[in-house]
């Protein structure tokens, strides 16, 4: 495809990784081919894997450094492309702390274990500096973010960067599945710890970030390109 419905910057673990393997697998999308993947065999899980996965495999395995957004009018992906390149050559590479499985933000996620400030940068850089390729969201999606109720922080980004979960509201996490009881996440936690045990618990080597697309028709996005961090 040439054309998406929308646009996101994403953290991805690295391609042939055994985090994106385990990614593509559980939720049958591989990002990096634009297709289905087989799905993992995971034997104790709280539902059927496609049940659990349906909300994370519309947007693949991925953390979000800018949430997805249409382009601006006047805008186009290769002036995108050419502004992630920029951005990638002034934002060195940086070890992060190991992922770890929590459930915290209300759903299973993959989470850093600590504090990371580098990550948090790197995420405002997105938000803020790729901002002139954002369209503004329409009144449709704007009354859909605020009837979850939000606090004034949260407001305050959706109305000034489009989303609420930016700058100083931003988590980042790698859903896994969709919100789940404790009963449930501590069954998933079971049943995912032979799996996840060969692909976390080092330190996160952040040494990309990724431009993905919407292909709309709520279609899994795909991973268009990949930015290495050489500042």
């Amino acid at each position: 495809m040439t054309k998406y419905a929308r646009y996101a910057v994403y953290w991805a673990p690295g391609a042939g990784s055994a985090l994106a393997r385990f990614g593509a697998g559980w939720l049958g999308w591989d990002v990096e081919a634009a297709a289905d993947a087989p799905r993992l065999s995971v034997q104790g899980l709280p539902a059927p894997i496609e049940k659990l996965t349906k909300s994370p495999r519309r947007y693949g395995f991925h953390a979000t450094l800018k949430p997805p957004f249409r382009l601006a009018p006047g805008t186009n992906r290769a002036a995108l492309e050419t502004a992630l390149v920029e951005l990638a050559q002034e934002v060195a590479e940086f070890e992060a702390p190991p992922l770890a499985l929590r459930a915290d933000l209300g759903f299973p996620s993959l989470r850093p274990s600590a504090p990371c400030a580098a990550l948090d940068g790197l995420a405002a850089r997105c938000v803020t500096d790729l901002d002139t390729f954002r369209a503004p969201p329409g009144d449709a999606e704007l009354r859909r973010r605020r009837a979850a109720g939000l606090s004034e922080s949260q407001e305050a980004n959706l109305t000034r960067w489009g989303y609420p979960y930016v700058l100083d509201q931003f988590r980042f996490h790698v859903t896994l599945a969709n919100r789940m009881g404790a009963k449930d996440f501590g069954a998933l936690e079971k049943a995912l710890a032979p799996h996840l045990n060969r692909a976390i618990g080092n330190p996160l080597h952040v040494r990309e970030m990724c431009l993905y697309g919407d292909p709309g028709e709520a279609r899994p996005f795909h991973l268009l390109r990949r930015f290495r961090l050489s500042g």
